[in-house]
């Protein structure tokens, strides 16, 4: 009888255990990463959720130190690992996809949201110092001219994204998801057990133009509606041809897909601005893309599999 009772009561401290010991849940939280609201969504146990939190502001905060407007340390090495990658995309989409544009952002207005249209001769003036192929690195140190202003923004957010989910997942973490204003990773299963779904934004309306059931993998948007001003009923946004110094045209939005956030971030601006978007991508055979024309028409390339587009 005491031998029943000793294990009833066992038993019971052992299933007690179990429905009082703490569980896994879903734990969100939001900060401000290059001024753009981010969403980091993660599977953990509550009393470690800070210390995730506390790494994916320590990583986001050296990209922003090495990467925002007006930083010019050219000799770390995050800046130059970046800027090789950066470099093999520029010259991959011939020209393309460009991180010397910041002063073209600057006399357009949209480093100070002073928008204006500049001149023509301002444009071929800045046009002068622009191109990645007027970079210099000289023994692990890149070298630039004066009036170079490089602009980092289309493919650092990325970087700091892939950096973050790599540590997180490093730290045990198997199900999450970081989402910077379009630029996202997510891993492992959503909340409902599921495949991650993704709206991609109609780039004229309320709502969307389709839904990503994607995960492992990453998704970066560019388009004209995130950043424009209007003049005379003309749309004026943020994505520069660095061959014209003008807004590039022909497009409204575009979406890859992919293993890497900085890929999809730097290929997103580069698909953008081509006129011939499905060549650039057929150099990326891991990646696909859904791309908006500017009449409003979608069009899918490149790797497709890697995504439900519902």
């Amino acid at each position: 009888m005491v031998r029943k009772a000793f294990i009833f009561i066992s038993l019971f401290f052992f299933f007690l255990f179990i429905c009082c010991a703490p569980k896994e849940k879903w734990q969100t939280s939001t900060l401000l990463y290059f001024d753009t609201v981010c969403e980091v969504k993660l599977h953990c146990f509550p009393s470690e959720f800070n210390s995730y939190q506390k790494e994916v502001r320590r990583v986001f905060s050296e990209i922003e130190i090495h990467f925002s407007p007006g930083a010019r340390d050219f000799s770390s090495p995050i800046v130059l690992s970046l800027y090789h990658k950066a470099l093999n995309i520029y010259y991959d989409s011939n020209g393309c996809f460009d991180i010397t544009i910041g002063s073209l952002s600057r006399i357009w207005g949209f480093l100070n949201k002073s928008f204006r249209i500049p001149s023509k001769e301002e444009i071929e003036v800045v046009l002068n110092f622009t191109g990645m192929d007027k970079i210099k690195e000289e023994e692990g140190v890149l070298i630039l001219e004066p009036s170079i202003e490089l602009d980092w923004g289309g493919i650092a957010k990325g970087l700091g994204i892939d950096l973050a989910h790599q540590s997180l997942k490093s730290m045990g973490i198997k199900r999450g998801f970081i989402n910077a204003g379009g630029d996202l990773f997510c891993w492992g299963k959503n909340p409902e057990n599921d495949t991650w779904k993704i709206g991609i934004n109609h780039p004229r309306e309320n709502g969307y133009i389709g839904i990503l059931a994607i995960s492992g993998v990453a998704a970066a948007t560019t388009g004209d509606y995130q950043r424009f001003f209007k003049i005379d009923g003309i749309r004026y946004h943020h994505i520069f041809n660095p061959q014209t110094g003008y807004p590039a045209k022909g497009k409204q939005s575009v979406t890859v897909i992919g293993p890497k956030t900085l890929i999809c971030d730097a290929l997103s601006t580069a698909l953008f601005v081509s006129e011939n978007p499905e060549k650039i991508l057929k150099k990326y055979p891991n990646y696909g893309a859904i791309i908006v024309d500017s009449e409003g028409k979608v069009f899918m390339f490149g790797r497709e599999y890697l995504f439900r587009f519902i």
